[in-house]
């Protein structure tokens, strides 16, 4: 059903993640910092860290719609919203995104470790359903509902009762070691688990609306509840120059993360036509199937430049393969290029306890038409972010930050009209985040 789109909600890839703390909030670019907090972003700088122990807390909540405007010419023969252009609001609210990373250095040598959501976007919930599905069942009842209705009884149209709602979780791990080979360069090997865990859950009752009330077509509804599970690993690799003190500079390489997703379902659907028109939607959902949806490789560089003490410039970018990320029904086939990502990011020491900061990000995507639709979109887009650190001893600092992302809304036409019509599509959407975390040197 409608359930894949609860995609990740930050910032990344088709099903990656690469904003994982409060200091990415307030500085997109990461990737040529040498900071607990870049641990992720930049593995190997983590080699130039003091001796001892790093750790850093963090959580952030985020808050999206989705929003699909959806033109059918059927949806006039809806009584309650009797125009051709309905509209779909998806709240995905993920109120808590934790995250950890620690590292303990000793010369040459550190190990690290990092758990946080990789990917996902916590719930999403339609609350009138979605067209797809609105667009199936006026097709069928517009067809089917007249013949079915007693003498006397007339057809004027239909009403849908839907609901469509899910959540989806990645939990990543990051175990791994860097090791100094001289004064400026260093090296990071290591993996990521990554545990995907969602649920989806909902439902379609529709009514043939006639010329003696409503009448309810049992027969023609959809129940689901699906849980899907998976397990995946990642080996990571990652370089780190640190040339002078003013410039810095880093690439870090992940491999593909396989992931089979297991299903366990009850899926109930009593009528075989709707069986059939709901065929190419229910199919990914179906009890005991596995289905691919491959976490794709990765290739991250970044630099830092430092023209004064107190100022530091960063930049960064990200390749996503997602064109070679096996997914379901090899939907890899309808994306054109692999996401790419630019990112640029300034921070400023006012004085010895306060740092601010301020970021730009652009991602584009490379999904056809064909890869589009209102189970599952992702939209080339552009975000800001702000924040400050707060030292408030050497060894103690706080990172805030908020950011917000300006979506390209785009129109899709179904190249095969369906339904008695041609379906339109608007896809648009709306994010907001907010991040504190707390960083320890031990």
């Amino acid at each position: 059903m409608a359930f894949a789109a609860v995609s990740s909600a930050f910032a990344g890839g088709l099903l990656t993640n690469t904003n994982q703390n409060a200091a990415f909030v307030r500085n997109f670019a990461q990737e040529g910092k040498i900071d607990i907090t870049s641990i992720y972003a930049n593995p190997a700088g983590g080699a130039f860290l003091e001796n001892g122990w790093h750790l850093s807390l963090n959580n952030q909540t985020a808050f999206q719609r989705r929003i699909i405007d959806t033109t059918f010419p059927l949806f006039q023969y809806n009584t309650s919203n009797p125009t051709p252009t309905h509209h779909f609001v998806g709240k995905a609210t993920a109120p808590t995104i934790p995250s950890i990373t620690a590292s303990y250095n000793k010369d040459k040598w550190s190990v690290s470790a990092h758990f946080a959501i990789s990917g996902g976007g916590g719930k999403c919930e339609f609350d009138n359903g979605l067209g797809s599905f609105e667009a199936a069942y006026a097709g069928v009842l517009y067809q089917m509902a007249p013949a079915l209705l007693p003498p006397g009884v007339t057809f004027q149209g239909y009403t849908v009762n839907s609901f469509m709602k899910g959540k989806s979780y990645h939990f990543g791990l990051q175990l791994g070691g860097t090791y100094k080979f001289t004064d400026n360069i260093a090296g990071f090997v290591g993996v990521r688990g990554l545990y995907a865990t969602s649920n989806y859950n909902g439902a379609v009752n529709p009514s043939a609306t006639t010329n003696v009330g409503n009448i309810p077509l049992n027969n023609y509804g959809i129940d689901l509840n699906c849980d899907q599970t998976a397990f995946g690993v990642a080996i990571i690799l990652g370089v780190d120059w640190k040339i002078n003190d003013k410039w810095n500079v880093s690439a870090k390489y992940e491999t593909p993360t396989r992931l089979n997703l297991k299903n366990k379902s009850e899926i109930i659907v009593v009528d075989d036509l709707v069986k059939e028109k709901a065929a190419g939607i229910l199919s990914q959902f179906e009890d005991g199937k596995k289905v691919r949806e491959d976490v794709p490789a990765m290739l991250a560089l970044g630099a830092q430049y430092s023209p004064i003490e107190k100022v530091r410039l960063n930049a960064g970018y990200h390749q996503f393969f997602d064109k070679v990320s096996t997914k379901f029904l090899n939907k890899e086939d309808l994306i054109s290029h692999n996401t790419h990502e630019f990112l640029l990011g300034a921070e400023y020491d006012i004085c010895k306890w306060l740092t601010i900061s301020g970021s730009w990000e652009t991602t584009l995507y490379g999904m056809d038409d064909e890869f589009m639709n209102d189970l599952s979109f992702n939209l080339s887009n552009h975000m800001v972010g702000a924040g400050f650190r707060i030292n408030a001893t050497q060894r103690f600092s706080i990172d805030v930050g908020y950011m917000c992302t300006f979506y390209n809304s785009r129109g899709v036409t179904d190249p095969e009209p369906k339904w008695n019509g041609m379906k339109y599509d608007l896809y648009d959407r709306k994010n907001h985040t907010f991040g504190i975390g707390v960083n320890l040197d031990l």
